[in-house]
C-alpha cells in the first residue's frame, strides 16, 4: 500500500447520468427530448405510418428550455431517445453583483453564486426592478444536464 492519501472530488450529482433514454413513440406533448444534444421541451409530435418495410417514425418540434430556439428531429418510434432530468429548484435572491451575477440563498441556509441573470429581457428587468424596490424575491432555477439558468420569478413581499 502507497503512503499518500486519494483525494477524490464529490460531485452534487453522484455521477448520475444527464440522460434517460426512453422510447420515441412514448414522448409526448409538454415532455422533454434531448434533439442535437440541448435539453428541449417538446412542442409538437406527429406519427407517420409504417410502410411496406420499415418503421413508423415520430417527427418533434422542440423547443431548447435554455435559448428557446426551435429543433426538429425525425426518429423511428420503436427507437429510444435521450430524456434530459430537469429539474426546477427555488432560491431566494440575496444580491445582483455589477457583473451580472446573482446570489442566492439556498434551503440549507448555503449561497450559491454561480448563476448570470437571464438573457430574457422582460424576466431581467422584474429581477432588477423587485430587488430595487427591495422586495423579497424568489427565483426559480431551471438544471438540465448540467447547465442551470433563471427561469420564473415570485414575489414574496417586502421585507
Amino acid at each position: 500500500m502507497s503512503d499518500e492519501e486519494h483525494h477524490f472530488e464529490s460531485k452534487a450529482d453522484a455521477g448520475a447520468s444527464k440522460t434517460y433514454p426512453q422510447q420515441a413513440g412514448t414522448i409526448r406533448k409538454n415532455g422533454h427530448i434531448v434533439i442535437k444534444n440541448r435539453p428541449c421541451k417538446v412542442v409538437e409530435v406527429s406519427t407517420s405510418k409504417t410502410g411496406k418495410h420499415g418503421h413508423a417514425k415520430c417527427h418533434f418540434v422542440a423547443i431548447d428550455i435554455f435559448t428557446a430556439k426551435k429543433l426538429e428531429d425525425i426518429v423511428p418510434s420503436s427507437h429510444n431517445c435521450d430524456v434530459p432530468h430537469v429539474n426546477r429548484t427555488d432560491y431566494q435572491l440575496i444580491d445582483i453583483s455589477e457583473d451580472g451575477f446573482v446570489s442566492l440563498l439556498t434551503d440549507s441556509g448555503d449561497t450559491k453564486d454561480d448563476l448570470r441573470l437571464p438573457t430574457d429581457e422582460s424576466l431581467l428587468k422584474q429581477i432588477k426592478d423587485g430587488f430595487a424596490e427591495g422586495k423579497d424575491l424568489v427565483v426559480s432555477v431551471m438544471s438540465a444536464m448540467g447547465e442551470e439558468q433563471i427561469c420564473a420569478l415570485k414575489d414574496i413581499g417586502p421585507k
